[in-house]
């Protein structure tokens, strides 16, 4: 369809997506440790939602759900596979694009071909070290746009990766550059210059996509020293946590499960929580400089991770589990200043995923939302209104040769292993660090087969072979990816 002539009155969006950020880890959701006190401050001018959540929490998956506005099912990403093609018809951006507005993407997309621009009109591009670009036996300029920007800085050859710690790893140390060259800065820095050439006659759609707090926890000195030797509290380890024992990889700095020793954790935490305070200071410089431009009284500001980071708990490293640490994400809607269009310190206990990002900013714009999303707009929650929402949120993740499903209402949470048909109960309200497994508990029987027959259902009719409507089955192949995508186009 042709792009709508732009209405002069419509609202400009900031979609902010950083990478790997917990849900728990802001100071206003009282957080023992990290400070973001610009957050705080963006979350009191608007809508907190507390029980957001990410259905298949690796990047990849979990953005297809951010663009798409569609469940896993529709979307066919169930797992992380590089090098599958993104071919959706109908995108965020896309629609934002077709209704006159001005779309840019600045930083991470973690598409396929990497210079997919998914509706947007221009993408300034940095994925991080993204390994699967770099074994392509070609320039890895050609889909990166930080790097060939940071060498004309320096004057010679430079990478980011100058310093050579991974980037899934759990080993910190502070950025090696001066702070302005750091990826986190570059975002903002390239974000505020889309200010200035910006089209003034259309309103506008920035996408700011962060790469940290993501490995390599390489923030500023000032923001790791910040944390390197503050008191932390232990991290949580589950009465159950040996069943993920099998697949422990000591002293692999990239593992998934490992019981590292407290100092390195100490120094991974505050790498951690150093990138999370250092991008809180960035996005402060970058909304004073759209207050500058007299834009912060006509721009809706939405706030999200794509998935969280295990960060030790349960022994648990990096994402892709169904535990809070991992699928928990912050999401943060906020109204033009002075607009009265969403009430300040909303807190928020209904379920939100990703999918309904898409809804909820075409929404906020007055536009169309297309009718296959299947996402669901908050902002009639974030107004204060009493409308019908989902009773439960589904997600999944292959990992360990398996796919490991959750359902949960913010209240409790169910945890299906398809290896071997294990099953976990966890009572969040009174057990947040999901520390006690309630699942062979004779007082939970009944409410763990309630939620067995809900994730039956959800599984009926999937390709793997699931359920066969009346039970659950383990033992099924599982692949990242539904086979409609695998399919050659």
């Amino acid at each position: 369809m042709p792009e709508r002539a732009p209405s002069p009155n419509r609202p400009n969006v900031v979609l902010i997506m950083v990478d790997q950020w917990r849900g728990d880890g802001l100071s206003i959701a009282d957080h023992p440790v990290v400070h973001t006190p610009y957050l705080d401050q963006l979350a009191l001018r608007g809508a907190r939602f507390t029980c957001a959540y990410s259905a298949t929490p690796t990047c990849i998956p979990a953005r297809a759900a951010l663009f798409t506005g569609l469940t896993q099912r529709s979307h066919g990403r169930v797992g992380y596979q590089d090098g599958v093609p993104w071919d959706y018809v109908t995108t965020l951006a896309g629609e934002f694009t077709r209704q006159g507005y001005q779309t840019q993407a600045v930083g991470k997309m973690h598409v396929y071909p990497e210079r997919s621009q998914m509706g947007f009109q221009n993408v300034i591009l940095h994925d991080g070290f993204l390994h699967f670009a770099r074994r392509h036996n070609r320039n890895y300029d050609l889909v990166d746009d930080y790097t060939p920007w940071l060498r004309e800085q320096l004057g010679r050859q430079a990478d980011y990766f100058d310093h050579g710690v991974n980037c899934n790893s759990y080993v910190a140390r502070p950025w090696d550059k001066d702070e302005y060259l750091h990826p986190t800065t570059w975002v903002v820095s390239q974000s505020i210059d889309f200010l200035r050439r910006r089209d003034p006659r259309k309103p506008f759609f920035l996408f700011m996509s962060f790469h940290r707090p993501h490995p390599p926890y390489d923030p500023p000195a000032w923001a790791f020293e910040m944390y390197r030797d503050a008191p932390m509290p232990s991290v949580p380890v589950g009465d159950w946590a040996d069943i993920l024992a099998p697949w422990a990889e000591p002293r692999r700095p990239d593992a998934f499960v490992d019981a590292i020793e407290p100092r390195l954790l100490q120094w991974a935490r505050a790498g951690y929580y150093g990138h999370m305070t250092h991008i809180d200071h960035q996005l402060n410089r970058f909304l004073e400089t759209l207050d500058e431009y007299g834009l912060g009284e006509n721009t809706f500001i939405l706030f999200t991770s794509d998935h969280g980071e295990m960060m030790g708990d349960h022994h648990l490293f990096r994402k892709a589990y169904p535990y809070e640490g991992s699928a928990h994400i912050p999401m943060i809607l906020a109204a033009p200043k002075g607009s009265g269009l969403i009430p300040p310190r909303g807190v928020y206990r209904q379920v939100v995923e990703l999918r309904d990002v898409m809804p909820t900013l075409l929404e906020c714009c007055g536009l169309e939302i297309p009718p296959e999303v299947e996402g669901q707009s908050f902002l009639p929650i974030a107004q204060g209104k009493d409308i019908p929402w989902r009773p439960y949120l589904h997600g999944e993740h292959t990992v360990f040769g398996q796919s490991l499903h959750y359902v949960t209402d913010g209240h409790q949470k169910y945890v299906w292993f398809s290896a071997n048909g294990h099953e976990q109960l966890f009572d969040l309200d009174n057990d947040p660090t999901e520390c006690h497994d309630l699942a062979r508990d004779p007082a939970w029987q009944t409410r763990l087969a309630e939620w067995r027959e809900i994730l039956i259902r959800e599984l009926e009719g999937r390709e793997e072979g699931f359920t066969d409507g009346q039970r659950l089955i383990p033992g099924r192949p599982v692949h990242p990816c539904l086979s409609f995508l695998r399919q050659p186009s």
